[in-house]
């Protein structure tokens, strides 16, 4: 069995728009810890992440503790929403997870989005298989995987973890059939 625990990042800082490099917070860099704690006795192996700062950040200071490297993938990364910052954001959602095609001239569609993260995901399964591994991401991003094996997670299951930073799925895999998902909310073990 191969064990993935998604970290969904910790609370990022929304006065930086450049999504690449838009940093944690002071209390996301503090609430790291909670990521910390929780991965403590879970037996890591491997440590992956997006290469987006936010992502790469909560994952840090596990893995340095740990004595791991973290190793980015780019596929990993968060979806492309536009080249310009979106008003009003929760519309804008709605209508994607409404239809999995839509997407701004410039962005991506959840389809795009959930090919791209499932595609570098079946790569890490057979890479690291049967190993015990984290991976630094993002909210849409990891959605879109929860629903590709759950397709009963959807807008509903975004909304009500979409302000929870950081947030953790654990996924069993069984080669590359998911066998298990469980949605763990740092702040309410």
């Amino acid at each position: 069995m191969t064990r993935i625990y998604f970290i969904r990042h910790a609370e990022p800082d929304f006065n930086v728009q450049d999504d690449f490099s838009r940093p944690l917070t002071p209390k996301g860099e503090s609430d790291r810890t909670f990521v910390e704690e929780f991965l403590a006795d879970k037996n890591i192996d491997v440590v992956l992440s997006s290469p987006f700062k936010r992502a790469f950040d909560t994952v840090e200071t596990f893995a340095r503790k740990a004595n791991l490297t973290i190793r980015t993938i780019d596929d990993f990364r968060e979806r492309k929403v536009d080249d310009a910052w979106i008003m009003p954001f929760d519309e804008f959602t709605g209508k994607q997870w409404a239809d999995f095609s839509y997407k701004l001239p410039a962005g991506e569609s959840l389809s795009e989005v959930q090919m791209r993260n499932i595609a570098a995901l079946e790569r890490v399964l057979e890479e690291y298989h049967s190993k015990n591994i984290v991976i630094g991401t993002h909210g849409t991003a990891l959605s879109t995987i929860i629903h590709y094996y759950d397709n009963t997670y959807g807008y509903e299951g975004f909304t009500a973890m979409k302000l929870i930073f950081p947030w953790v799925a654990q996924m069993d895999f069984k080669g590359n059939k998911c066998t298990n998902i469980e949605k763990i909310d740092l702040f309410n073990l």
